[in-house]
């Protein structure tokens, strides 16, 4: 929080000299319906400002505008104080918000079908903003996904390249990361991830699969790999996402919900 109202007031400050520190009242209001999100960040940065906010709503809920806007959270302190917070709060809010927001209508598409399995993110996140728009996808009702590159080994097809083979590769991250790592391996047909299965990778991503003839790739691994995890990612949105939700399919991952 330091950082980001370093960045936006890096010296003096002449709007706030010139506004004063009289005490004053702002809004926040929500002006389109979505998922409100972000809250802890945006209190973080009113709390180190010395500026009090009372919130009219839970962190979580889905907002209805209803063509108009609503109250989210009343502002109280020092004129200057407010306005030094003012944007970078809205930043938050707004971004948070928007991916939270994303989030639970990919979230509701897997209740609606029935699918049991779990929608995640991915590392396609806006630097240094990572932490809240992982935050966000868990309040919108999806799964984070791996937060790093010290978390899950992920090995995609440049790894695989440049050691030779995914079983060498799979090896090499096996030495490295011990027992206590899962290990995946990016796939781009059924013969690929049949050699991560075999190589003792803990998961596979079939990479850009059409979702036609997908049951019995999904059906041939697990078949000889029942405890092998399969994710599916690559072109998948809201609109056809239904169709990868089948049986035998565990994770669904969708950069575009941190797009917001």
């Amino acid at each position: 929080v330091k950082l980001w109202l370093l960045e936006d007031i890096p010296n003096f400050d002449v709007g706030g000299y010139v506004v004063g520190d009289d005490i004053t009242e702002a809004h926040i209001f929500f002006k389109s319906n979505g998922v409100f999100s972000g809250k802890p960040y945006a209190q973080a940065v009113f709390d180190l400002l010395g500026v009090n906010v009372e919130w009219h709503f839970q962190e979580g809920v889905e907002i209805d505008c209803n063509g108009s806007k609503v109250l989210l959270g009343t502002v109280t302190g020092k004129c200057c104080d407010v306005l030094r917070a003012e944007r970078t709060v809205l930043n938050i809010l707004s971004r948070a918000s928007g991916v939270a927001t994303q989030s639970r209508k990919a979230s509701n598409i897997a209740k609606e079908v029935g699918w049991n399995g779990v929608v995640a993110g991915t590392r396609k996140t806006t630097p240094g903003f990572r932490q809240i728009e992982k935050y966000s996808l868990i309040v919108g009702g999806c799964a984070p996904h791996r937060y790093d590159l010290s978390q899950m080994v992920m090995l995609k097809d440049n790894h695989i390249w440049k050691t030779g083979s995914i079983t060498k590769a799979v090896q090499l991250a096996r030495e490295a990361a011990g027992f206590a790592m899962k290990i995946e391996v990016e796939c781009q047909n059924q013969a690929e991830a049949l050699e991560a299965g075999e190589s003792g990778a803990d998961i596979v991503m079939l990479d850009n699969f059409s979702s036609n003839g997908l049951q019995e790739i999904v059906n041939t691994i697990k078949g000889r790999y029942p405890n092998l995890l399969i994710e599916i990612s690559g072109g998948i949105n809201d609109s056809n996402m239904r169709e990868y939700m089948i049986p035998g399919v565990d994770i669904i991952s969708r950069g575009s919900l941190t797009h917001g």
